[in-house]
C-alpha cells in the first residue's frame, strides 16, 4: 500500500508533471505534420492549452527549470502546429521526409564529435576554445592524407594526428605555461586558418582533385526495406550513412561509459572538480589533463574529417564555418554530459537541415529557421531552462606544490 501510495506521488510530482506538459507539446506538432496532417486550428489551442497547464503546475510544486521547459513545449508546439495549417499538405509532405531525418545526423555527426572532445577537455579543467582550429586541421590534413596514400584510412589517421598535435600545442600554453585558456584557444584557431590557408594553397594552387580523394565509405543496410510497414522510412533514415555516422554513435556511448562508469573517467572528473585533492591521493593532474585535451583535438578533428571526406570530399578554407563554436555551445547546453550534448547537436543539425527545405518548398528564410537552436541555446546559458553549471576548477591553471 505505502509502494502505491510512493508510486502515485511521483506520478503527481512537479517532474511528472513537466514531462507530460513536453510531452503534450511535441504531441501537439507530430499531429499537425505527416503522416498525419490534422487540419483544426482547435487541435493546436486545446492541447497546448494542456501542455501549458502542466507546466503551470509543476512551477506551482516548486521546479521552475522543468515548468520553463515545459511551457517552451507547449509554446513551439501549439505555434508549430497553427504554421502547419496554413501550409499545403503536399508541401508538408515534401518537406518532412525520411530525408529529414537523415540529413540531420550528417549535419549533427561533425558537431557531436567535436562537442565529445569538448566534454572531454573541459571535464578536466582546461576550457578548449581551440575545437575550430582542431576540426579545420581535421578536415585538411584528412584531404591530403587520403590523396597522398590513397586510402581514406590513412586519411583519417592523418587528421587524428594533427588534431591531436594541435591539442597538444593547446595543452603545453594552458597547463604549463599557465596562459590564460581562451586567449590560448582563440590562438590556436588562428594559428589553424592561417596554416590551413598556407598549405591549401601552396600544395593545391589548382584547387583539390577531387578525383583522387579516398572518401570514407557509406554502411549500405538494405535488410532495412524488409521490415513492415516502416521499411522504406527506416532505410531512408539509415540505409545509406557514412561509416563516421555510426563511428559518431559509438563515440558518443563510449564517451558517457568511459567518463561516468570507468576509474578514468573518475579520475577526468576528480582534476576538472578539485585538482588539489586529486593531486593528494596520487592522481597526476597534468597527465590526466594532457591525456584529455588531446583527446578532445582527435576528437574534434575526427569531425573536421568527416566534412572534408566524408560528407563534401574536397576541402576548402575555414569550411568548418563556426562548427567548432556551435559545439562548445552544446557542451554547455548539454551540462557537460555526452549524452545531453549529442541530443544538442541534434537540435543545432535538424535546424541546419530543416531550413533546406523549408526555404524551398514554404518559402521561409533560411536564416530565420537556422536562428532557433541558437536562442534555445542563449536561453540555456543564461539559466533560464535550468542553470549550466560548469566543472568547479574549469579554466583554472593548476600550480603542483
Amino acid at each position: 500500500m505505502e509502494a502505491a501510495l510512493s508510486r502515485a506521488q511521483e506520478l503527481s510530482g512537479p517532474r511528472a508533471l513537466a514531462v507530460a506538459g513536453i510531452a503534450v507539446g511535441a504531441l501537439t506538432l507530430w499531429l499537425a505534420l505527416p503522416p498525419w496532417t490534422i487540419r483544426s486550428i482547435a487541435m493546436p489551442f486545446a492541447l497546448g492549452i494542456i501542455a501549458a497547464a502542466f507546466g503551470i503546475g509543476a512551477l506551482a510544486r516548486g521546479d521552475r527549470a522543468a515548468g520553463v521547459w515545459a511551457l517552451v513545449a507547449a509554446f513551439l508546439g501549439a505555434t508549430g502546429a497553427l504554421w502547419a495549417q496554413g501550409v499545403q499538405a503536399e508541401t508538408l509532405d515534401d518537406i518532412f521526409t525520411a530525408g529529414l531525418i537523415a540529413s540531420t545526423l550528417r549535419f549533427a555527426t561533425p558537431l557531436a564529435f567535436a562537442a565529445m572532445g569538448g566534454i572531454f577537455s573541459e571535464r578536466s579543467g582546461v576550457v578548449n576554445i581551440g575545437l575550430e582550429g582542431m576540426m579545420l586541421v581535421g578536415a585538411f590534413f584528412a584531404v591530403w592524407g587520403s590523396i597522398w596514400s590513397g586510402s581514406w584510412i590513412v586519411g583519417l589517421m592523418m587528421a587524428m594526428l594533427f588534431g591531436g598535435l594541435l591539442a597538444l600545442v593547446h595543452g603545453i600554453f594552458s597547463i604549463h605555461l599557465q596562459a590564460d585558456q581562451i586567449v590560448s584557444g582563440f590562438a590556436v584557431n588562428l594559428l589553424a586558418l592561417g596554416l590551413t590557408g598556407y598549405l591549401f594553397s601552396s600544395i593545391y594552387p589548382g584547387g583539390i582533385p577531387t578525383a583522387d580523394v579516398s572518401r570514407v565509405p557509406k554502411l549500405e543496410l538494405p535488410f532495412l526495406e524488409d521490415v513492415p510497414a516502416v521499411g522504406d522510412f527506416l532505410f531512408g533514415v539509415l540505409g545509406d550513412l557514412s561509416l563516421l555516422v555510426w563511428l559518431m554513435f559509438a563515440v558518443v556511448i563510449l564517451s558517457y561509459f568511459v567518463l561516468f562508469k570507468t576509474p578514468i573517467g573518475l579520475r577526468i572528473r576528480s582534476v576538472g572538480e578539485h585538482p588539489r585533492a586529486a593531486d593528494t591521493v596520487g592522481i597526476s593532474v597534468y597527465g590526466v589533463r594532457y591525456a584529455a585535451v588531446v583527446v578532445s583535438g582527435i576528437l574534434a578533428a575526427l569531425g573536421g574529417a568527416f566534412l572534408s571526406i566524408g560528407f563534401t570530399g574536397t576541402f576548402s578554407e575555414n569550411m568548418t564555418s563556426g562548427r567548432g563554436f556551435i559545439a562548445l555551445a552544446a557542451v554547455i547546453f548539454g551540462k557537460w554530459r555526452p549524452g545531453w550534448a549529442f541530443v544538442a547537436t541534434l537540435l543545432f543539425g535538424f535546424g541546419f537541415a530543416l531550413a533546406i527545405p523549408l526555404q524551398r518548398e514554404a518559402d521561409v528564410s533560411e536564416n530565420l529557421i537556422s536562428t532557433v537552436p541558437y536562442i534555445l541555446t542563449l536561453i540555456a546559458v543564461a539559466g533560464v531552462i535550468g542553470r549550466s553549471i560548469p566543472p568547479a576548477a574549469i579554466g583554472r591553471p593548476y600550480i603542483k606544490q
